[in-house]
């Protein structure tokens, strides 16, 4: 029996993560789940069929062999790679540290790129590179350093990936949700609320009021979006960016 294409999904263990792997093993992938933490990879395994773990730090550079040395176990092509590492929220320009900027764009861009070199030899034509970012990428504010910073940047590598990828029929793409409706956004809120002397609920009401539909975006639908990418059709998006912000972004393009 052939073996089935690989998905590498790093992240694989927090809200949005687990959402992705189990609709890419829905699929028919064999996912490789990367993630710090074995308990919460065991967890992940025991609960879906179809995935492997793979504990690995994306921060670090050891994550690129071993990442590579699983899909090498598996044996099969790696049809898609996803990098949905999240970072620290840490404040805003004027007072988040330093060193939380430097590491949120290692844990972003370094983390794709260590990704991308592990698979580079186990792409099959066709094959998709995914990165998560996200709307402060695209529309600063002074109260999230780390994210804005880190995910523009990200946007640029998928760009630069998506010409040096391209003559093999590999695609980069960016996926870039609003807030997304899970525990770290009313974490976020909480912190928003003591500052400006709110309630977390008052918060979260204006923050679905940025939205043009009075809404948050939800992993499901991330992870739709992902999926979407697998069909051949997608080749079109080659490099491009999918606004998932619930109508926020108001610049053109």
């Amino acid at each position: 029996m052939p073996q089935q294409d690989i998905a590498v999904v790093v992240g694989s263990t927090g809200a949005m993560g687990q959402v992705i792997v189990r609709r890419l093993a829905a699929k028919g992938l064999t996912v490789v789940a990367v993630a710090r933490s074995t308990d919460a990879l065991a967890s992940l395994v025991h609960s879906t069929p179809g995935v492997v773990a793979c504990a690995a730090d994306i921060a670090s550079d050891s994550a690129t062999e071993a990442i590579r040395a699983t899909c090498e176990q598996l044996g099969a092509p790696v049809r898609l790679v996803v990098q949905g590492a999240g970072v620290a929220t840490a404040g805003g320009v004027l007072t988040a540290p330093t060193e939380a900027v430097v590491d949120a764009v290692n844990i972003k861009v370094g983390g794709m790129l260590r990704l991308v070199r592990a698979v580079d030899g186990r792409l099959s034509a066709g094959a998709r590179l995914v990165a998560i970012g996200g709307h402060y990428g695209f529309e600063p504010t002074a109260y999230a350093a780390t994210a804005g910073v880190a995910n523009a940047a990200l946007a640029n590598l998928v760009r630069q990936l998506s010409w040096a990828y391209g003559p093999r029929g590999v695609t980069s793409h960016l996926v870039a949700p609003g807030p997304a409706d899970t525990e770290r956004l009313h974490r976020v809120a909480q912190d928003r609320a003591a500052r400006d002397g709110l309630s977390a609920a008052e918060v979260l009401d204006q923050m679905r009021a940025e939205s043009a539909i009075g809404a948050f975006t939800t992993p499901e639908q991330i992870a739709w979006a992902i999926a979407l990418l697998l069909d051949p059709e997608a080749d079109a998006l080659a490099g491009g960016t999918l606004f998932m912000d619930a109508g926020r972004r108001k610049g053109l393009p």
